[in-house]
């Protein structure tokens, strides 16, 4: 059995570890706020250009793009976001968890596809096993602005427009709740899915000028970085999220054990003043 004074040292360290599992959660509650609205407040402006893009994409014209084209696929594009740190749950594995299996389910050859990367799990996950990841960025801000992820999303569509890629999809967890997020795939280039903003388009009328493929030539580019800073928002959100929740459930354990510890700490001591005063007693007796 242990002694008192290792019972009473589990104790301390573990009110230390409870205070700082406590500071963490609501550092991340205040943290979700901001990032919650953030990814609230893009919504707007993602939705609009969904919409302007498919009015011109689906309206019929002879305005082509070849962010809009098919083609064969010889290579695929994977970009994964992940957090910088750890201590969030299930928020790093789930998502790399996922995109791991369909790498190994869909690919023989690391030259079939490559993975751009941000965050640093993300990135040392994927290099400790020898997969190409061949752009990265780690140190992203908790709020991030656009110009943060500017050069490496504008790279990242480039790589499909010189050919390197052929498609390119997006891993992240998609915030849904402060207790769930969901890992979410979504394809972003080629842009031939726009979903329900064919109906939204066709009750909006535009004008274009100087031309639809003038417009299309530099809003496609533009939005395709902003569904990946769209992501990048909802991701951030979902980490915030996925940490608060851990920290509480790493706070509660540790009220649980240290209520667990009391407890064998005044048994311990009772048995050891019981054992003094029957030492006393015995020691009287002799003495008669």
């Amino acid at each position: 059995m242990a002694s008192l004074r290792d019972i009473k040292g589990r104790i301390t360290s573990t009110k230390k570890t409870k205070q700082i599992t406590k500071a963490m959660e609501m550092v991340s509650a205040s943290k979700l706020n901001r990032a919650e609205q953030n990814a609230k407040s893009f919504v707007p402006y993602s939705e609009k250009i969904q919409e302007v893009v498919a009015s011109i994409a689906q309206g019929g014209g002879d305005a082509s793009h070849p962010m809009l084209e098919s083609r064969e696929v010889k290579r695929t594009g994977y970009l994964v976001i992940t957090s910088d740190r750890g201590l969030a749950g299930a928020y790093n594995s789930s998502v790399l968890r996922k995109v791991y299996q369909q790498i190994r389910q869909h690919h023989t050859s690391a030259d079939e596809y490559t993975l751009i990367t941000l965050g640093r799990i993300g990135r040392d996950f994927f290099r400790k096993r020898n997969m190409p990841v061949d752009m990265d960025i780690t140190g992203i801000s908790d709020q991030p602005d656009f110009a943060d992820i500017k050069d490496i999303a504008s790279d990242t569509v480039q790589l499909f427009s010189d050919g390197e890629i052929d498609q390119l999809y997006i891993y992240y967890n998609h915030y849904v709740s402060a207790i769930t997020q969901e890992v979410t795939e979504k394809k972003v280039l080629p842009l031939t899915d726009f979903g329900g903003e064919k109906k939204a388009a066709a009750s909006s009328s535009y004008e274009y000028e100087p031309d639809q493929e003038g417009i299309l030539e530099v809003l496609l580019p533009q939005y395709a970085e902003s569904l990946i800073y769209g992501a990048l928002l909802d991701s951030k959100a979902s980490e915030h999220a996925a940490r608060m929740t851990a920290m509480k459930s790493a706070t509660d354990n540790a009220d649980e054990l240290i209520g667990d510890l009391t407890l064998s700490y005044n048994r311990a001591r009772q048995a050891a003043i019981t054992q003094e005063i029957t030492e006393i007693v015995g020691g009287a007796a002799a003495l008669e």
